[in-house]
């Protein structure tokens, strides 16, 4: 088997305490499929990530008959580049700002309970909760090419990260404080990252969200955003854990 089929990720491994590998085909034969598990089980794997065609039958039921939980469709939204709408106002938001740090850590921690990882029972909610912290932290700290923060009567309410690859933007995370739900926030948002990509002379800016999270679709296709790919999450664990806590945890 060609060393790309399965990966480790060792930021994953790290932040999880367990061994984690990622399958990088998106499609399985028997025969695939028994050299990535024997690949894993070699290299101590304790969770195998899979993202699969969600229109290949045979991969559907390859991984459901390996026992691979599934834990998420994925669901990608594309905009090309055209003038904002009238009403795609970014008013009271702002690039990010050191002092907004503490802030937007908080709101991470209670705004993406829609992930695959809270999905899996494997990863304890607390560390899902962690996992959203850092990332926003990364975020912030260079990862991302641009950090938006809205405000709401003074206070950091909410936040969206913007990554450029090539000719090609894509949207990271966007969350809005539960405080602060329902006052057109997200959409501003939005459109200050589809503002921003514009800017640097980008065509294209995708996002990617859960398909059980339906307020998220409905933003960004207000926002002009149109459905572009659907695909399918799977996690599968290759030691004994107990609810909650994923092996190696215990």
């Amino acid at each position: 088997m060609p060393d790309s089929i399965c990966v480790p990720l060792p930021w994953d491994s790290s932040f999880f305490g367990l061994r984690i590998a990622r399958l990088t085909v998106t499609r399985l034969s028997p025969q695939l499929l028994r050299e990535a598990v024997d690949w894993c089980q070699a290299q101590d794997i304790g969770c195998l990530y899979f993202l699969a065609d969600s229109d290949h039958r045979e991969t559907v039921e390859l991984a459901e008959a390996a026992s691979f939980r599934f834990v998420d469709i994925r669901v990608t939204l594309t905009r090309s580049s055209f003038p904002l709408e009238t009403n795609g106002s970014t008013d009271g938001v702002r690039q990010f700002k050191e002092q907004d740090l503490d802030s937007l850590k908080a709101i991470a921690r209670q705004s993406h309970s829609d992930s695959r990882f809270y999905f899996d029972v494997g990863f304890p909610k607390e560390r899902c909760e962690a996992l959203f912290e850092s990332w926003i932290e990364r975020s912030c700290r260079g990862w991302a090419k641009a950090v938006f923060v809205a405000e709401l009567d003074g206070v950091v309410a909410g936040y969206c990260t913007c990554h450029i690859e090539g000719d090609v933007g894509s949207i990271g995370l966007v969350a809005v404080a539960n405080h602060a739900q329902g006052r057109s926030l997200g959409r501003r948002l939005i459109a200050a990252a589809i503002l921003y990509v514009r800017q640097q002379g980008i065509p294209t800016l995708k996002v990617v969200t859960q398909a059980r999270n339906i307020r998220a679709q409905q933003l960004y296709q207000k926002c002009g955003f149109v459905t572009d790919s659907v695909m399918l999450w799977y996690h599968k664990w290759f030691q004994e854990t107990r609810p909650g806590a994923p092996a190696g945890l215990s």
